[in-house]
């Protein structure tokens, strides 16, 4: 009989989850903070110095110094600066959305230390004797912009007079100076206008009065901006920048939409595969999808996280991981059905017999994204964000939102007799139910002996590794400005551009470089990079200059050596402490012999992708350590999802005594998961097929290295790790004595028995 009421709640519940949806995302939207990627901005990592007669770096001058940072960015008008302190001697600072990069950079950097010297350089005064927000912009009795200051002290500044007018004249000159540098002079410069360098007004009588009036050859912005400054009050250390990375306004708003297209499509064409695939569980996998989606930006905006552009591939990710899970489950219902189980008992079961693969695979996922935000920096930070946050909420969704709505339809009995509607048809379900356990279910990938040639697979992959390792000696990898230090220019143009064009426009900078890529769909964007790192004023310029030429503001990122060695070092870090954290928890969940099979395969994908990285030269970049430690992540899902499988058949094998028997488990196992290894891999493929195609430039590279690793994921836990653990398990209980060929056990039975 047909349970109507189950099926009502259904509708209800997809109703009211639909409504809520439809109500509040595009408040969610609208709310969720874009990264500098993703409109444009500015980030800069400066490295703190003790300043001339200043503190010691410690934690309450790094926290004070963030606060004069966090001052000064109120005056651009920025609403939510991100300002990090990293380590023990720097701060980070990210201003997405503001429109005068060039002016923020002067801002942040300037030290506003204001003094008022003689003309022997003798300080008299400084920004100290200010009273608080005493600074304005105001008028001089001629019209012109000029700053007014109110001190603390009148009695102060009417000494500092006395003392000037005392000098006589021509040295009656009170030298107003904006950070002041040792070794500069007044009379050697002449009072030549010079970077510090304000005005140098006489004077000629006393004044007892709290209040100066600066005129300089200001213009309103020039004049309100040094006010601005002054009221912020000076840093007390010196700033060196060390990291930056500009992205122009243009630029943020077209990755933004082209990554978003490409990630709808791709999404899109998921839904349908697992649709026309999985029939109804299907259908049941998009709704549970769906929710996902709306959920994972539920909790980033109630995080009050930044989406950056790999935060919008993590979550495009995320729905292909997701979707394994629903895989998974439903994988095990149709063999469940197909062994003579009513879809009511094979839901339970597939339900139960998936979860642990499921547990295990995620887990152990979610501990190679904690290794990456730990040791990434900036945009990374926000990618692994992004990975854990859908793992999790993929976890509620696909294993429990996806199992509670589709059990409403299995428990009101409407497909007792339909195996169809999951995509079992009725010439594959065995007759004689007892004759067939999921151990021994035949399958279409029967005719494929994975055991038999694994030799081959060794050779095979050791080739590939020792031409690889050739390759990569011989031509190195294509190290970015990240691991290499340096400047990288990347434009934007409404018309193709050439080499040869670029070039000439650099040279007119007195900028020279050979190394410039051009790509995009039009010849659109240009990519130059060069050796040196430079200064706020190069930077300006260029922008200026290429803003002019092409119409768009450039993206300028700027690495020093020592961050470029310290990534590079941070990247072979997270490598290794994400392989001894796999280990330790696949031989406390399995066995040391798979931890070990595991972390060989997940390497041996690392390692392809830097082959073919190497070999087509691709550029290698911050967000290449991103890609590898999720293909990492992934590699290892599909071999837990595997060796689960061979421990289960393992012990529904009980007692296996020779090495033949061991090869059969390992064989049936690897054809059980060889469907959803495929169809996992391709949701996946699709989902970074969609970036690639139709998003960004600037993730370009990172879709790539996704995609060459998912296929050697795919490769390595059935053909390498699963062989290994085989080879190596064979060695151990012949050893003990456990196991026997079933040469030797034929001999044995054909000796004169006592």
């Amino acid at each position: 009989m047909v349970k109507r009421s189950r099926i009502v709640a259904f509708f209800l519940i997809v109703l009211l989850i639909g409504g809520l949806i439809g109500t509040t995302t595009q408040g969610i939207l609208k709310d969720i903070k874009l990264g500098l990627d993703l409109q444009g901005g500015f980030e800069v990592l400066y490295e703190v110095s003790q300043a001339e007669g200043g503190h010691k770096i410690d934690k309450e001058t790094l926290a004070s110094t963030a606060k004069a940072l966090d001052k000064r960015i109120n005056v651009l008008g920025v609403s939510e600066p991100n300002i990090q302190i990293e380590g023990e001697d720097r701060i980070r600072v990210q201003l997405a959305g503001v429109t005068d990069q060039q002016k923020a950079r002067e801002i942040l950097s300037t030290e506003a230390n204001l003094s008022f010297r003689d003309v022997n350089d003798e300080k008299l005064m400084d920004g100290s004797d200010l009273a608080e927000g005493g600074a304005k912009q105001t008028f001089d009795e001629n019209g012109k912009p000029s700053v007014s200051l109110k001190l603390k002290s009148a009695a102060k500044f009417k000494d500092v007079t006395q003392r000037i007018v005392n000098m006589g004249s021509p040295n009656n000159l009170l030298v107003i100076w904006l950070d002041f540098e040792e070794g500069t002079s007044f009379r050697e410069e002449a009072g030549k206008a010079k970077p510090g360098y304000i005005s140098a007004p006489a004077v000629s009588q006393v004044f007892n009065q709290d209040t100066v009036s600066i005129v300089g050859n200001f213009t309103i912005e020039e004049a309100k901006t040094l006010a601005d400054l002054l009221n912020a009050g000076s840093l007390p250390v010196k700033l060196d920048e060390v990291y930056s990375t500009s992205v122009g306004a243009q630029f943020g708003e077209q990755a933004l939409n082209k990554t978003v297209t490409g990630g709808i499509i791709g999404i899109a064409i998921i839904y349908l595969f697992m649709i026309v695939y999985y029939r109804f569980p299907g259908f049941i996998a998009t709704v549970a999808l769906s929710i996902y989606i709306y959920l994972i930006l539920l909790v980033f905006d109630w995080m009050n996280a930044v989406l950056t552009l790999p935060g919008i591939a993590a979550l495009i990710l995320g729905v292909g991981m997701a979707v394994d899970a629903n895989i998974i489950t439903y994988e095990r219902i149709k063999e469940e059905i197909k062994v003579g189980r009513t879809v009511k008992s094979a839901f339970q079961a597939g339900g139960r017999n998936s979860l642990t693969s499921i547990i295990d695979a995620n887990t152990t996922t979610i501990l190679v994204s904690a290794v990456l935000f730990i040791y990434g920096t900036s945009s990374i930070k926000g990618f692994a964000t992004m990975l854990i946050i859908s793992i999790l909420v993929s976890f509620l969704t696909a294993v429990y939102g996806s199992r509670i709505l589709l059990g409403l339809w299995v428990n009101s009995n409407l497909f007792n007799k339909k195996p169809s509607w999951f995509g079992v048809k009725k010439k594959d379900i065995k007759d004689i139910a007892e004759n067939y356990d999921t151990v021994d279910l035949p399958t279409r990938f029967d005719r494929f002996d994975f055991v038999k040639h694994r030799k081959k697979y060794f050779i095979f992959s050791g080739l590939i590794l020792a031409i690889g390792l050739v390759f990569t000696a011989i031509f190195g990898l294509n190290l970015g400005i990240d691991f290499s230090s340096g400047t990288r220019v990347e434009l934007l143009s409404n018309n193709s551009l050439t080499k040869s064009e670029i070039k000439s426009e650099l040279a007119a900078l007195n900028l020279e470089t050979d190394d410039i890529v051009i790509s995009g769909a039009k010849q659109e964007i240009g990519v130059a990079r060069l050796k040196g790192v430079l200064s706020k004023d190069e930077i300006a310029e260029l922008k200026s200059h290429f803003h002019e030429k092409l119409g768009a503001e450039p993206n300028v990122s700027t690495v020093s050596p020592t961050v470029g060695k310290e990534l590079a070092k941070n990247g072979v870090i997270s490598l290794l402490i994400a392989s001894i954290g796999i280990v330790i928890y696949v031989s406390v969940r399995f066995e040391m012999y798979m931890a070990i099979a595991a972390v060989l395969g997940l390497l041996y994908d690392a390692f392809f992708i830097i082959i073919i990285f190497s070999i087509s030269r691709l550029e290698v970049d911050l967000t290449f350590i991103a890609a590898v430690l999720t293909v990492i992540g992934y590699s290892l899902h599909d071999s837990i999802v595997t060796f689960d499988r061979m421990r289960e058949n393992m012990q529904k094998k009980k007692r296996i005594k020779t090495f033949d028997e061991l090869a059969a488990v390992v064989n049936s196992s690897l054809r059980q998961v060889m469907g959803r290894s495929i169809n996992t891999v391709l949701t996946l493929l699709i989902a970074v097929l969609g970036i690639l195609i139709f998003g960004s430039e600037s993730i370009r590279n990172f879709s790539i290295a996704l995609l060459i690793g998912l296929v050697a994921g795919a490769y390595s836990s059935i053909f390498l790790s699963a062989q290994m653990w085989l080879v190596w398990k064979g060695k151990e209980l012949k050893k003990n004595g456990v196991l026997k060929t079933a040469k030797e056990k034929r001999k044995v039975s054909d000796e004169p028995q006592v």
